[in-house]
């Protein structure tokens, strides 16, 4: 049975948040490649950064979502992704036109669960690496909403509470899931 958990959805919707609780209670969770793929970048002043190469970076987070898809294989129990390759298949598609349907191939990598954070405005922010605007954030989790479905995951949309709630949302939702 895949234990795999893709948590999606908008950028600044708390999915950080959440998993970071997950990783607190025991369960193995995935930082998300985007992150991961700044920070290397600005650490080697690379120049993959969605704001500069947004073709490099997406081919980027391809590939370090199939590193982390084969580096879980080994985990046991549920493995929480923060955000993933479906996520980066999309953004290669937005940047190039590539089809995400031709990245991601015939395997479902993930349960047929996967959680989506909605648009969140009220708890919405900027940084360093989170650079693009909310109205870029929705149009991005529309995008992602209209795959995720296309491509036959059964979503669950994170309520817009307190993490701790969120994470029994999750843990409930999984805990209730047939045929996952």
């Amino acid at each position: 049975m895949n234990k795999f958990v893709l948590i999606s959805g908008c950028s600044g919707g708390g999915k950080s948040t959440l998993l970071t609780a997950l990783e607190n209670r025991g369960f193995t969770v995935v930082e998300e490649p985007g992150r991961r793929i700044i920070a290397e970048e600005r650490a080697n002043t690379g120049a993959a950064l969605p704001w500069v190469d947004m073709v490099a970076f997406a081919h980027k987070a391809v590939a370090m979502s199939q590193s982390d898809l084969s580096a879980a294989q080994s985990s046991s129990g549920y493995v929480f992704f923060d955000r993933g390759l479906v996520d980066a298949a999309m953004a290669l598609q937005h940047a190039t036109g590539k089809s995400y349907k031709y990245t991601l191939g015939k395997h479902r990598h993930y349960m047929s669960v996967a959680f989506l954070a909605p648009p969140w405005p009220e708890i919405y922010e900027t940084d360093g690496d989170r650079r693009h605007d909310l109205t870029a954030a929705i149009e991005e989790y529309e995008r992602l909403e209209t795959s995720l479905l296309e491509l036959g995951y059964d979503l669950r949309y994170l309520p817009k509470t307190a993490v701790e709630n969120r994470v029994e949302f999750v843990l409930e939702n999984l805990g209730n899931s047939a045929g996952i």
